[in-house]
């Protein structure tokens, strides 16, 4: 059976100047030999009851590790020998101003990447925040203030434990979606992270700690100074594994170097059958109207047993199309046919708060494209003019990081990429045709033009992926 899905990948590179082979400094640990517990990603949430930092200088208890294993493989994993925290028990405020931050940003980075693009875009907007959240907990003065502005983030005592309650919470929908599993549809939501270090590089312990607890991130030593391109190999195995094979190669060749200290890896991974999935025998070739007014054929689906939100506004429509399950919704944006470009550039994230409040139920009949985008970003220029300029100077303060710094952002890459066509399963199919008999008005909206859309979890508003079709020909 065919599914919806999507998959994002972001990483960021750490490159320090100085020796390949740094010293440890007296008095911090030398990761070169050390190596200790399973990695744990986030797709199975701890039930621990340690209670998580308030900072990240101010960990509960030092990493462990334990001794090397001779048989072990060149690139070794080291993390603090501690769980992943439980979620902390966030107010309501906390958990909204998480998620106002992420949602600006995602909104910032949109009107920052589709400006002057002709071309179909993808990204999380979650990923990046994720992997970034990484390396701003070791940034400390103007580095970290650069960083907290530009990608919205909350202060160092509340970031972490934030991030960590909303991914945890994301995570576990995959086991609270009793209503996609019982109808027989598959829903998965899933993220991970991952850290290659330079060996030889003293890591503070402290930063080791929030790794673990805060975001269950494993730290692998690695010798980028010797092996830059077997390390190479062993990420984009990784990031491979975490996308079933869907992204073969996040790192080109040549992107590590024997300067690079450290990489920081984030995979989010999202795959859902619609709630009403569109029958494949309606789908038919149709006429696509692009930017410049001429059109281009591609294929429509088709569908009139669609019950969705629906809103008719001042030069567009909107309708968020629910996934299986019911915690997860696309939000189409549609405008006025020629609008587009003054649709896209107003856009803000408080107007689309406004735009969701104003959705209301609907019997929807929708014509719409199926679309496969995938889109590498280039993360360091577009931050840089965002207001970040000096994390990715070597004039960078990671001090939280590496005692006595040195450390900058040498190169940040996102890949993103996402399937839409017809069909879930038989039972969402089932579902669909039980809800078929209504008294909402009926709508219809035609997507055979330029359109945004969103992926939205449903309880905390957050935008998992965010991007626009401009031709679903591509």
């Amino acid at each position: 059976m065919k599914r919806i899905s999507s998959i994002l990948l972001g990483a960021v590179l750490l490159a320090a100047c100085g020796s390949p082979t740094p010293a440890a400094l007296p008095g911090t640990p030398d990761m070169t030999n050390q190596t200790t517990m399973n990695e744990q990603s986030t797709t199975t949430p701890s039930t621990s009851t340690t209670t998580p930092p308030t900072a990240p200088s101010a960990p509960t208890q030092p990493p462990t590790a334990l001794p090397i294993d001779a048989s072990a493989p060149e690139v070794r994993l080291v993390r603090a020998d501690l769980p992943r925290s439980a979620p902390p028990a966030l107010t309501a405020t906390e958990v909204a101003a998480l998620v106002e931050g992420l949602n600006t940003f995602a909104v910032d980075l949109y009107q920052a990447t589709s400006a002057d693009s002709e071309q179909n875009l993808i990204y999380s907007p979650a990923s990046i925040a994720q992997a970034f959240s990484m390396v701003y907990a070791g940034a400390r003065g103007e580095t970290a203030a650069q960083m907290t502005e530009a990608l919205r983030f909350l202060p160092q005592e509340d970031q972490h434990t934030a991030f960590n309650a909303l991914a945890q919470h994301l995570d576990s929908l995959d086991a609270t979606n009793t209503s996609a599993a019982e109808e027989g549809d598959r829903f998965q939501l899933r993220s991970a992270n991952a850290v290659w270090g330079q060996q030889g590089v003293p890591f503070q312990e402290d930063y080791l700690t929030l790794l673990a607890q805060q975001y269950g991130s494993g730290l692998r030593v690695a010798d980028f100074a010797q092996q830059s391109d077997a390390v190479r190999d062993e990420i984009n195995a990784w990031v491979a594994e975490q996308t079933a094979d869907r992204i073969a190669e996040l790192l080109p060749a040549g992107m590590l170097s024997a300067n690079t200290r450290m990489v920081l890896v984030n995979a989010i991974y999202f795959n859902a059958a619609w709630l009403f999935p569109f029958e494949e025998s309606a789908t038919q070739d149709g006429p696509f109207t692009l930017l410049d007014g001429s059109t281009a054929s591609t294929a429509l689906m088709n569908s009139s047993s669609i019950q969705a939100p629906y809103a008719a506004g001042a030069g567009y429509q909107a309708l968020q199309l629910p996934y299986a399950g019911r915690t997860v919704d696309m939000l189409l944006l549609l405008p006025d046919e020629g609008n587009f470009s003054a649709f896209a550039e107003g856009l803000s994230a408080s107007g689309l708060a406004a735009i969701r409040e104003e959705l209301a139920q609907y019997d929807i009949t929708l014509t719409m494209p199926r679309f496969d985008v995938k889109t590498p970003l280039k993360l360091k220029e577009v931050l840089s003019a965002m207001g970040m300029p000096l994390p990715f100077d070597a004039g960078a303060d990671f001090n939280g990081m590496v005692e006595n710094g040195g450390l900058f952002i040498g190169e940040a890459v996102h890949q993103g990429t996402i399937t839409v066509d017809e069909q879930g399963t038989e039972a969402a199919a089932a579902t669909g045709i039980a809800m078929e008999d209504s008294a909402f008005e009926r709508a219809e909206m035609t997507v055979d033009r330029p359109f945004i859309f969103a992926i939205i979890e449903r309880e905390t508003g957050a935008i998992l992926f965010m991007g626009h079709v401009l031709n679903p020909a591509q």
